[in-house]
């Protein structure tokens, strides 16, 4: 199989539906247990990526029982040298609406966040690409799609809502809140692999504004956003060929 270059990690708005030219499966097992789903490996929009739906098919696993090392380490074993990951996320700011998106230049977690250093002490500095943010903020606007090209992402743990209380304080820090990034990118940071996200903005977070939150109404924004994640990323990866 010929080595992927960038890695692409589908959240709720891609789910695993994602074409690719001359599709291979690669079944593998990690040091830390299956990913979501094997990684699938293939060209899109003329570049060789390797994409692992992050929740698996049919979006059966929940955000707190995401094996994020397995997944970020199969992607590292199939060959991939950078990843582009999409998220859905809540708005902490009213100027921030749903159906826009977001991709953030900083993020932080005040809960556990994996890692691969149990063993050892390795204190790795996190941090999101820029050159990658670049290309998601670029393809966006190629897109004609309603972006902001910096923001802080603050990650919460799943898989229930946040509270009032917890979104009254996370607006004073964040722009959008969500459960799996901060995750993703400190653990491909940690064995070198270069990380941005396109965050899918699918609702006001829980009491920002008056109207009651469901979760059938963050999926259906998820759902209406699909098609524009497609075209964004794909134009973000015809600008890293």
């Amino acid at each position: 199989m010929a080595p992927a270059v960038i890695g692409i990690i589908g959240g709720s708005a891609l789910g695993d539906a994602f074409a690719l030219e001359d599709e291979k499966t690669k079944s593998l097992v990690t040091p830390h247990g299956a990913p979501s789903d094997p990684p699938r490996v293939g060209i899109h929009a003329g570049v060789r990526v390797a994409f692992l739906p992050r929740h698996g098919k049919d979006h059966r696993i929940p955000p707190h029982k995401l094996n994020h090392r397995a997944n970020v380490w199969a992607l590292k074993e199939v060959g991939v040298t950078q990843i582009l990951g999409t998220s859905s996320t809540g708005s902490l700011k009213k100027t921030i609406r749903p159906g826009t998106f977001v991709v953030p230049d900083d993020f932080l977690a005040f809960w556990n966040i994996p890692t691969y250093f149990d063993d050892r002490v390795v204190h790795a500095t996190p941090g999101l690409d820029a050159a990658l943010r670049a290309a998601l903020v670029a393809g966006a606007k190629e897109a004609k799609a309603t972006v902001h090209g910096q923001g802080v992402y603050v990650q919460t743990t799943g898989p229930r809502l946040e509270t009032r209380a917890e979104i009254a304080f996370f607006k004073k820090v964040g722009d959008v809140v969500g459960m799996t990034m901060a995750s993703e990118a400190t653990l491909a940071g940690e064995i070198g692999l270069p990380y941005a996200a396109l965050c899918t903005v699918d609702n006001f977070a829980h009491g920002l504004v008056d109207e009651a939150l469901s979760f059938e109404q963050i999926r259906g924004t998820q759902r209406a956003n699909a098609t524009l994640t497609r075209t964004i990323v794909t134009n973000a990866l015809g600008r890293l060929r």
